[in-house]
């Protein structure tokens, strides 16, 4: 189920959103998180609303719907947006204290907290929600769900960081602490190995808080398969961070 909400008009939405008075995703009492499908049907709702204009003042050779125009920010909202092609769409909420380097992307209905850095060629896509302090390194590609509008987006819990080049979607979890190195992949059919406690994750679980995940392989499953050699990319967890540890340091540590 949603919180319940009421958005009277597409214009206010936005506007909430961009406040953080709505979030496309919530968390309830114990922890776990849902899709506030009202607010992510209030979002589709903009798009057919809108007209195609053009924003080549601003923008050369930008073309959008015209509710949807880039956020600008001021030296009072303390977001600190670097020059060189960085965009944050209207109905995005960006804290006071994120960094976004050049170039990088936050979709409609996304939410970054504070502290987080947002660095260069990431994504954070449609209704992802990013916790306090997480660590989004280069080229991270967060994926964005609208739709259906009953599926969580991506969640990036308090604390986490995320190495270069990592890729999450499918409405994945990571809880706060985790460090995942560069490269991993993570989405719902892909199944996550816990060497620590061994077990398989299991469909839709999220990544363990202060799990440390690699990238891994595990071999393929016919019998032909195993006989060419063949191997499907896995992340596997190999430790678990302290409350205390360097993230950067842990990580470093795991793939010596």
């Amino acid at each position: 189920m949603s919180e319940a909400i009421a958005i009277p008009t597409w214009q206010q939405l936005l506007d909430q959103l961009e406040s953080g008075q709505l979030r496309a995703a919530y968390q309830d009492e114990n922890g776990d998180w849902h899709a506030n499908t009202d607010v992510k049907k209030g979002i589709l709702s903009v798009f057919p609303a809108g007209e195609m204009v053009s924003f080549d003042a601003d923008y050369p050779g930008s073309v959008d719907k015209h509710n949807l125009p880039p956020r600008r920010f001021t030296v009072a909202d303390g977001v600190r947006q670097v020059p060189g092609g960085c965009a944050v769409r209207r109905g995005a909420y960006v804290a006071s204290g994120v960094v976004i380097m050049p170039p990088a992307y936050i979709n409609i209905g996304a939410y970054v907290d504070s502290g987080t850095m947002v660095d260069s060629h990431v994504l954070v896509g449609s209704c992802a929600q990013i916790g306090k302090n997480v660590h989004l390194s280069a080229a991270v590609q967060i994926g964005g769900v609208l739709e259906p509008v009953g599926q969580a987006p991506v969640i990036v819990e308090d604390d986490a960081f995320i190495g270069a080049g990592c890729v999450l979607v499918e409405g994945v979890i990571v809880k706060k602490g985790a460090v995942l190195a560069p490269g991993v992949f993570l989405s719902a059919s892909v199944p996550v190995y816990d060497m620590v406690n061994e077990r398989q994750l299991d469909k839709g679980e999220p990544i363990p808080e202060n799990a440390v995940v690699v990238p891994g392989s595990r071999p393929a499953s016919n019998e032909w398969g195993r006989q060419m050699g063949l191997t499907i990319q896995c992340p596997i967890i190999i430790k678990y961070r302290d409350e205390s540890s360097d993230a950067s340091l842990v990580l470093e540590e795991a793939l010596r």
